[in-house]
């Protein structure tokens, strides 16, 4: 009896596999060749798990014959490192004020540390990545932001797709730090979801995904059953107005419309605190976060 009841788990089990992979092979298809960017940061970045399983899934996605392109920030540990230097970390509409002590520790975080164990994570894995910042091949150009209060923050002038590419055909996958310099070589912090855009435009993607620590964009911030699966610009500009998209949400949106009036056909915004949360959304019908369009001809009839 016990075995029966275990080989009828097991065939429930393999159904179940089958069912995923049934549902996955239609959008392997259809991204196959094409190129997504990630942009992964924030409080998700301290769970070693999930950091495990993201990666992961960009290998996975890799595998398939998608190109990932890989964002990342890294708040937390800045400011962890920042307390153990005793320097207070400062913010001004969300951006951290970085003055000339703040972006050496910035750049020494990113680049040097987090960039590299990612790097480590994805070689580990039997795949190959390369970690750059925007420094790197002149990446990402910048200039210093009109508001001096804010100190060495950058606005991205140009982003240098040569390289980009030359790394991708090779095989290989890009793992990019938000940090810029401009023409004499400065360096200057960038907001993460912000380059994540800019390539995602310079590069023409198929998709740009932004992992954050809530459910997606809400109709009620205070309840994930109210997530919005799909929306338009016009959608998220009336959410703006209504006060229902606040705080860090407003640069995430924003340069997701930026990206979208550019030409890009879908950007995402999921929940990186769930595990396989990337292949949960590009593969399988529903998704889990919320998927956003030029407008609402598009993609009435599915998720992507």
């Amino acid at each position: 009896m016990n075995n029966n009841h275990f080989n009828i788990g097991q065939s429930t089990n393999n159904l179940n596999r089958v069912q995923i992979l049934s549902e996955a092979l239609p959008y392997i298809q259809k991204f196959a060749g094409s190129t997504i960017v990630i942009k992964y940061g924030g409080s998700i970045m301290t769970n070693n798990k999930l950091k495990e399983s993201i990666v992961n899934d960009i290998i996975l996605l890799s595998h398939v014959g998608i190109k990932p392109i890989l964002i990342h920030g890294g708040g937390p540990e800045i400011n962890s490192w920042l307390d153990k230097l005793n320097i207070k970390s400062k913010f001004k509409n969300g951006i951290r004020i970085t003055d000339s002590n703040t972006i050496e520790i910035v750049e020494m975080v990113l680049a040097g540390k987090i960039n590299k164990e990612i790097v480590s994570l994805i070689n580990k894995q039997g795949s190959y990545a390369v970690g750059l910042t925007g420094k790197d091949g002149k990446l990402i150009q910048c200039e210093n932001e009109e508001d001096i209060e804010i100190g060495f923050v950058g606005k991205i002038k140009h982003i240098n797709t040569n390289i980009i590419k030359t790394i991708i055909n090779a095989g290989y996958i890009p793992v990019i730090a938000s940090i810029g310099a401009d023409l004499d070589g400065k360096s200057y912090n960038i907001n993460a979801d912000t380059v994540a855009g800019e390539i995602a435009i310079s590069i023409n993607a198929e998709k740009l995904i932004l992992l954050t620590n809530t459910a997606g964009i809400l109709n009620d911030i205070n309840n994930n059953d109210t997530l919005i699966r799909q929306l338009n610009i016009e959608d998220i500009k009336s959410l703006i107005t209504e006060r229902k998209i606040s705080g860090g949400m407003i640069p995430k949106v924003n340069c997701c419309i930026r990206a979208l009036a550019k030409g890009l056909p879908a950007a995402h915004i999921i929940d990186g605190r769930v595990f396989h949360a990337l292949l949960l959304e590009i593969f399988t019908d529903q998704g889990i976060g919320s998927m956003l369009v030029n407008s609402s001809n598009q993609c009435i009839n599915s998720k992507h």
